[in-house]
C-alpha cells in the first residue's frame, strides 16, 4: 500500500475523537457475506492442507544428571572439572544436543537404513522445486551452473549419514526441568515407536558417552603420569647424586654445625679485637705523653696515669711523710743535727725510690704499648683468616641447601605423582556414570502435531478477523459518498434528495419516461421528494433558475435535470435548458432530430426562439436542447445574449432548469452559474471521491454562488437497507420495501 493510502486509512480509522462503533458494525454488516465467504474459503483450504499433513508423534524420556557422582578419588582435579557449578549442567545439556551424540544414535539404531530416513523425495515438494531449478538453469545457460561431481560410495554414504543426522538433530528437544537436575529428552517422529526408541537411545548414548570419555580421560591421565614419573625419577636420582658428590668433594659431614662454630668463633675474635684496639688506643695516648716528657721526671710524675698508679701513690705518701718530718725537725734542730741528717737522708732515699718507680712505670707503659700493638695485629690477622673460612663455609652451605632443596622437591613431586598414579589405576577399574534414566520414553498413541482442530479453528478466526479488517480498510479507503452523514461531514452540505438506482441495460440511458411509470414508484417519489425539498427551501424567495451539475460525467446530472423538470412541470410551467454544449444528450433522449436547433443557435442568433423551443406533449414542459455544437461553447455561455435570454425566460416560466457540463471537465458551469439563482450538485453514490466533489463545490462558493445542496444519485437501496446508511431519510415512507406487485395493489 502506498504511503498516501496508509495515511488515508489511519486518518479514516483513527481521525475522529469519538469512535463510532455503530458505523463499524454497519460496515461489517454490509460486507458480512464477503467476510464469511473469505473465512470459509480460507478455512476449507487450511483444512485440506492440514488433513493432508502427516501426523507427528512426540516421545519424552527423563534423565537425572548427578551433581555429585560417587567417586573413589577426585580424578576430575587433573582436568579441572567441577560438577557443582551451573556451567556444568549447561555443558551437559549442550553435550546432549551435540552432533556427536546424534551421530552415535544414528549409528547405533542404523537410522541410515530406516524407511523413514531412507525415502526418495521423487514426489515431494523439495524434489519438485529442485526439478524446476534444474529446468530453469538448463533453459538459461548464462546462469551460474552447478558442476556435476562424481562421488565415491564413501562420500555418498557420508553425505547420507550427515543428512540423517541433521534430521535427527532438528527433531530433538532438550528441556531442563526448572530448579531440578532432571532434563527431558523429547523426540518427534512420524512413527510413535521410533520416537520412543530414539528418545531412549539418546539417554543411553549420553551415559555411555560419559563413561567412554571418563575411561579415555583416566587412560590418558595414567599414560601422562607414567611418562611424568620416569622424568621425575631421573631428576630425583640426579639431584641425590649431586648432593652425595658435594659431601665427598668437600669432606663435610655436619656442615650446619661447622658453620655455627665458625660463626661463634668469628664473633669472639671480633669482640677480642675490639677490646684490644680500645686498650691500644688508651695505651697509645699515655705512650705519646711519656715520649713528650721523656727525661723530665717531675713532668712525668704529674701525668694522671703515673700519679694514680698504686705504687707511685704509696711512694708519694712516704715522701710526704719524710718531708713533713724534715720540716718539723728543722724547727727544732739544725741541719747538722744527727736527727736532721737522718731525716734528710730518709727523704732523699724516698725521692730516689720515687724516681726509680717512675722510671720503672714508664718502662712498663712502653712495654705494654708495644705488646698491645703486637696483640692487635695478631688478632686482626686471625679475624681475617676466620672471615675467609666462614665465607667458604657459607658458600658451601648455600650450595648444599640448593642441592638438598632440589632433592626434596623432586622427592615430593615423585611421591605425589606416584600416589596419583595409584589412584588413577584404581579408578580405571571402577566406572561410575554421572546420570541415570528416571523414566523411559513410551510410544505415544496421540499425535503431538498438527493439532488439526485447533489449526482449523484458528484459521477460521484469523480469516474472519482478516475479513473484518479488510472490510474496515476498504470502507476507510473508500472516498465515495454513501449517506446523509457523509454528505454533511465530508462535503459540508445538506442533502436535498436521494435517487435510487434503477435496473437498466448497461451502456444505455435510463428510460426517459420512467418518472411516469407506476412500476418504478420509488424512483418517482424520490424525484418528488427532491422537488418538495427545493420548494420548502425557497418558500420565502422567488428562486426560479436552477442549475444542475456534477463533478464528472456519468453521474446522472442530465437524468436528474430531466426528471426534476418532469416533477416541476406537474406544478407549473417549466423550461429545461441543455447548457452542456460539449457532450449534449437531451436531444437524443427525447428523440429530437440531429438538426434540431437549440441554445447555441439561439445565442448566436441563427435561429429564433420558436425554432429552438420544443414542447414535450407527455410532460407539458418546454425544452431547449444544445443545438449545433459550437467551436467555442464557453464564449457563447459567457455572452450578454445568454444572460438576456435567461432574463426573458424568468418572466415566462415558473421554473427554469439548466443542465450544465461537469465542473472538473470544463469551466462552463462556473460561467452558467452567473445567470442562475441556485444550483444542485449531483453526486453518484459510492463512486465519486469526496476530494473531487469538494473541489467543485469550493469553486462555486469562492465565486459567491449559492449551493442549495447535494443530490445523491444511483443509490443501491438493497445495500442501504442492510447497512442503514440512509436510515431516517426514506425509511419512514416505506418505499424501500415496495415491490411492483405492492405498488400495483396500491
Amino acid at each position: 500500500m502506498a504511503p498516501k493510502g496508509t495515511e488515508q486509512l489511519e486518518a479514516s480509522l483513527f481521525g475522529e475523537d469519538t469512535i463510532d462503533f455503530g458505523q463499524y458494525w454497519q460496515t461489517i454488516r454490509r460486507y458480512q457475506w464477503r467476510i464469511i465467504s473469505l473465512a470459509f474459503i480460507v478455512t476449507i483450504l487450511v483444512a485440506m492442507v492440514v488433513m493432508s499433513m502427516t501426523p507427528v508423534y512426540r516421545a519424552s524420556s527423563s534423565l537425572l544428571i548427578e551433581a555429585e557422582e560417587a567417586k573413589v578419588v577426585s580424578i576430575e582435579e587433573i582436568y579441572g572439572l567441577n560438577s557443582n557449578r551451573k556451567e556444568y549442567f549447561e555443558t551437559q545439556y549442550e553435550i546432549l544436543k551435540s552432533r556427536q551424540i546424534a551421530e552415535k544414535v544414528v549409528d547405533k539404531l542404523n537410522l541410515v537404513e530406516h524407511p523413514l530416513y531412507n525415502q526418495e523425495e521423487s514426489n515431494g515438494i523439495s524434489s519438485f522445486i529442485k526439478d524446476i531449478k534444474s529446468t530453469i538453469k538448463e533453459a538459461l545457460p548464462f546462469l551460474p551452473q552447478t558442476p556435476k561431481v562424481d562421488r565415491t560410495e564413501e562420500e555418498l554414504l557420508f553425505a547420507k549419514r550427515k543428512a540423517v543426522t541433521d534430521k535427527v538433530v532438528m527433531a530433538l528437544t532438550i528441556s531442563p526441568v526448572k530448579n531440578t537436575q532432571v532434563v527431558k529428552i523429547t523426540f518427534e517422529s512420524e512413527s510413535p515407536k521410533l520416537a520412543a526408541t530414539i528418545a531412549n537411545a539418546f539417554a543411553e548414548t549420553y551415559i555411555e558417552n560419559y563413561l567412554e570419555s571418563k575411561f579415555a580421560m583416566t587412560s590418558k591421565a595414567t599414560t601422562w603420569l607414567n611418562d611424568s614419573l620416569l622424568g621425575l625419577r631421573e631428576k630425583l636420582v640426579a639431584s641425590e647424586s649431586a648432593l652425595t658428590n658435594f659431601y665427598e668433594e668437600n669432606q663435610v659431614v655436619d656442615l650446619d654445625g661447622v658453620v655455627g662454630l665458625a660463626s661463634e668463633e668469628l664473633q669472639d675474635l671480633n669482640s677480642e679485637l675490639v677490646a684490644a684496639e680500645s686498650r691500644l688506643k688508651q695505651s697509645a695516648i699515655i705512650y705519646e705523653q711519656v715520649r713528650r716528657y721523656q727525661g723530665d721526671v717531675e713532668e712525668l710524675a704529674k701525668l694522671p696515669e703515673v700519679l694514680n698508679h698504686p705504687s707511685i701513690q704509696s711512694v708519694k705518701r712516704a715522701e710526704l711523710e719524710a718531708e713533713s718530718k724534715v720540716s718539723e725537725l728543722s724547727k727544732v734542730y739544725g741541719p747538722k743535727h744527727q736527727r736532721m741528717i737522718s731525716a734528710t737522708a730518709e727523704l732523699n732515699s724516698v725521692q730516689k725510690s720515687l724516681n726509680k718507680q717512675i722510671q720503672a712505670l714508664i718502662s712498663g707503659i712502653t712495654s705494654e704499648y708495644q705488646q698491645l700493638q703486637s696483640r692487635v695485629e695478631g688478632l686482626r690477622q686471625t679475624v681475617n683468616s676466620s672471615k675467609q673460612d666462614y665465607r667458604r663455609l657459607t658458600t658451601l652451605e648455600s650450595e648444599r641447601r640448593k642441592l638438598q632443596r632440589e632433592v626434596d622437591i623432586n622427592q615430593q613431586l615423585y611421591n605425589s605423582f606416584f600416589t596419583r598414579l595409584k589412584e588413577t589405576s584404581e579408578v580405571g577399574g571402577f566406572e561410575t556414570a554421572n546420570a541415570r534414566i528416571l523414566d523411559e520414553a513410551l510410544a505415544p498413541t496421540i499425535p503431538a502435531k498438527p493439532k488439526k482442530g485447533l489449526i482449523i479453528a484458528a484459521a477460521f478466526v484469523v480469516s474472519l478477523g482478516m475479513g473484518v479488517f479488510l472490510a474496515l480498510a476498504l470502507e476507510a479507503l473508500n472516498r465515495g459518498i454513501r449517506s446523509v452523514e457523509d454528505v454533511e461531514k465530508k462535503l459540508g452540505q445538506r442533502m436535498l434528495g436521494l435517487i435510487p438506482w434503477q435496473k437498466h441495460k448497461r451502456k444505455e440511458d435510463l428510460p426517459l419516461r420512467q418518472f411516469f411509470d407506476n412500476k418504478h414508484h420509488s424512483f418517482s417519489e424520490a424525484i418528488r421528494t427532491l422537488r418538495t425539498s427545493l420548494q420548502l427551501l425557497h418558500l420565502d424567495s422567488s428562486q426560479k433558475v436552477f442549475m444542475v451539475t456534477s463533478s464528472e460525467p456519468k453521474e446522472g446530472k442530465t437524468t436528474v435535470s430531466i426528471n426534476l423538470a418532469f416533477a416541476m412541470g406537474q406544478l407549473g410551467k417549466v423550461l429545461l435548458i441543455e447548457a452542456d454544449l460539449r457532450r449534449p444528450t437531451i436531444a437524443k433522449q427525447f428523440g429530437f432530430p440531429g438538426f434540431q436547433p437549440g441554445l447555441a443557435n439561439l445565442i448566436s442568433g441563427t435561429h429564433t426562439l420558436d425554432e429552438c423551443l420544443v414542447n414535450d406533449v407527455n410532460s407539458g414542459i418546454d425544452i431547449i436542447c444544445s443545438g449545433t455544437i459550437p467551436p467555442t461553447p464557453q464564449e457563447l455561455l459567457a455572452s450578454h445574449r445568454f444572460r438576456d435570454l435567461i432574463s426573458e425566460f424568468r418572466a415566462t416560466y415558473d421554473h427554469i432548469i439548466i443542465d450544465t457540463a461537469p465542473t472538473q471537465a470544463v469551466s462552463d458551469a462556473m460561467v452558467v452559474s452567473n445567470c442562475c439563482d441556485t444550483l444542485l450538485y449531483v453526486v453518484k453514490a459510492d463512486s465519486t471521491s469526496d476530494k473531487l466533489i469538494n473541489s467543485g463545490l469550493t469553486r462555486f462558493m469562492q465565486a459567491g454562488k449559492r449551493v442549495d445542496g447535494v443530490v445523491l444519485n444511483q443509490v443501491d437501496m438493497k445495500k442501504a437497507s442492510k447497512s442503514y446508511d440512509y436510515v431516517g431519510f426514506y425509511d419512514r415512507y416505506g418505499y424501500q420495501s415496495d415491490t411492483p406487485e405492492e405498488q400495483s395493489k396500491t
